[in-house]
């Protein structure tokens, strides 16, 4: 039905005959002469009807926004002074000749070249109309370029695309799993993957050697900005291959994207152990880009009368932690300190406590906070000797259990950094590496920081002596404070599988009822392994500097997990219940 896309029309195509498809984008009537911007896949060529074809005329001006034409002209340049050097078909236009109108269209609902005062929720609702905008397509069509460039660097590497089953069980991987009830295995069910684990670390046992998916995983969770309930990981495994051999190809791979898709050369990705990033910056994916960090002053209040301070400098699980912001006391009024201060209750501080630095000759004098007093002239100035503090700064604290002062600092040093604009460059790479193996519970016992496949640094022995200090062989690539992958090498000896699930408060019935087929696999020559798993929509995100990965997915759920488009999920009849012999138990909507 047509010869060319619209936006690829250009000088060289003058004088030639075209058949162009699409939708009319806008309509002008210039005193007799009709104006047609055509908008395909590829962008958008100007047609220009005049009445000399008068059945064309005639149609063109019965076109409104958004009918579905067929056009056929000759190109010919715009005249002088007209041309548009915005639009890459801006120097020629189509003469229009015959036209047919192929479908027609109601008034959108919302303008298709500007939806800022529209809700996302209508632009959800009416996402097939939503993706008709150059801003969509356009994020669309780069992603489609980012999967390619990804494919074509992992074959080249010699990985194989394999694909692994969707229906599979249930296994423990840190998120709810959506269950998928049989009906014919009645009262069982199917679980969709929440990342293909074990079955990439089976095609490891298999031989496959090197492994690479684009797989679509699902994780019943609570949704935030980057995260939905069903999402696209590059998924990568390979054999014989150490930590240090595998992170550097797939640190090849996002440089050698990043400098092909957009002109970019990353700095060299610094190596930072688990323990180190919260440290400085409370955070495991620490934004680089921002000068400001964290430091430990619980050693000089430990003796203060302020319990607020002493109380967790003197707590084996709590910390005290100060963040200088450099030259802020004049640029945060109260108010804003105010409005940090409900910030970091987010994240479970109880207070914000913070000091300005308005002359350090004059002492504890020339500090103006209301917990100086509380902290003495001697304290006061260790800490701001510590910090290297000069005048016109502010210090922040935060004083709390240690997790706690690392959420909050941490995310605190990263708000105060944007709303200052103090970010030193655009991009930020880097490997955290060395994770502890495990972490508290919350039931008195130990969960997996990853996942219970992840190897550790030391043997079986050492790691049941003292599991608390076991470092694992686990890695994340971050980017601008953003996890982009994340990966480890993973337990090919079935007696280091079976003492992690040991420390998991995994017996060996449960563990054989639940991975009965894994440890099974590593009986017969299972050789060393590891991997990783790069989140495509997070990817792509940041390198459209997208504000959600829903911008950059084509029909995303919403923040409650709906499809606006389908209304999904929905109800189904009681035909299809029964069949799964399943009864749907009503919630009490006055229960509590």
């Amino acid at each position: 039905m047509r010869s060319h896309y619209c936006g690829g029309l250009n000088e060289a195509h003058i004088d030639q005959e075209v058949t162009l498809c699409g939708w009319v984008h806008k309509r002008r009537d210039h005193g007799g002469v009709i104006f047609l911007d055509l908008r395909d896949r590829d962008g958008i060529a100007q047609v220009v009807v005049d009445p000399d074809t008068p059945e064309a005329f005639k149609l063109a001006d019965s076109a409104r926004s958004e009918y579905v034409i067929q056009l056929k002209g000759r190109v010919r340049r715009r005249p002088s002074g007209t041309e548009n050097s915005d639009m890459s078909t801006g120097m020629v236009e189509v003469l229009g000749k015959e036209l047919v109108i192929l479908n027609k269209a109601e008034t959108p609902p919302f303008p298709l070249d500007d939806y800022v005062d529209v809700g996302e929720d209508v632009r959800l609702r009416y996402r097939f109309m939503d993706l008709r905008r150059p801003e969509m397509l356009n994020k669309l069509r780069f992603r489609s370029k980012v999967t390619s460039y990804i494919r074509n660097f992992l074959d080249g590497q010699g990985f194989l695309d394999v694909e692994t089953p969707i229906l599979t069980r249930a296994t423990p991987e840190g998120a709810r799993d959506y269950l998928v009830p049989s009906r014919t295995h009645q009262g069982s069910f199917f679980a969709l993957p929440q990342s293909p684990q074990l079955f990439k670390q089976l095609l490891m046992v298999s031989g496959f050697d090197r492994y690479y998916q684009i797989a679509k995983c699902f994780r019943d969770e609570d949704l935030r900005a980057d995260r939905q309930p069903e999402f696209t990981q590059v998924d990568i495994e390979s054999s014989f291959i150490d930590e240090n051999t595998l992170m550097g190809i797939m640190e090849q791979m996002v440089r050698e994207m990043f400098h092909d898709l957009l002109d970019v050369e990353l700095p060299t990705f610094p190596r930072m152990p688990y323990a180190e990033a919260m440290s400085r910056y409370g955070s495991d994916k620490p934004d680089l880009r921002i000068p400001l960090e964290l430091v430990d002053v619980a050693d000089l209040v430990k003796d203060v009368d302020f319990k607020v301070f002493s109380g967790p400098a003197n707590d084996a699980k709590g910390r005290v932690a100060a963040l200088l912001v450099p030259g802020a006391a004049e640029k945060l009024s109260r108010k804003q300190i105010d409005e940090y201060t409900k910030y970091v209750g987010i994240y479970g501080a109880r207070g914000l406590a913070w000091i300005k630095v308005n002359s350090l000759e004059q002492g504890a004098e020339g500090l103006q906070s209301p917990i100086v007093k509380f902290l003495g002239e001697d304290v006061a100035m260790s800490i701001m000797a510590r910090l290297g503090a000069k005048d016109g700064d502010i210090v922040f604290f935060g004083a709390d259990k240690t997790r706690v002062v690392c959420e909050a600092l941490g995310a605190l040093r990263i708000k105060v950094g944007h709303d200052l604009e103090m970010l030193e460059k655009t991009w930020a790479p880097l490997w955290v590496v060395d994770f502890p193996m495990f972490e508290d519970d919350d039931k008195g016992g130990l969960t997996a920081i990853h996942h219970p496949f992840t190897a550790p640094s030391c043997s079986p022995e050492e790691l049941e002596a003292n599991p608390e200090a076991a470092l694992s062989r686990a890695y994340d690539m971050v980017l601008n404070g953003t996890e982009l992958g994340g990966g480890s090498i993973r337990i090919h000896d079935p007696v280091m599988q079976k003492t992690v699930f040991r420390i998991l408060g995994i017996d060996d019935e449960e563990a054989q009822n639940k991975f009965g087929f894994l440890l099974d696999a590593l009986k017969f020559g299972c050789p060393p392994h590891g991997g990783l798993a790069f989140g495509l929509d997070r990817l792509i995100m940041l390198l459209t500097g997208a504000s959600s990965i829903r911008e950059v997915i084509a029909f995303p759920k919403t923040q409650s997990a709906t499809c606006m488009l389908t209304q999904a999920p929905g109800e189904v009849d009681d035909k299809q219940l029964k069949e799964l012999s399943i009864r749907v138990r009503k919630q009490d909507s006055d229960a509590s």
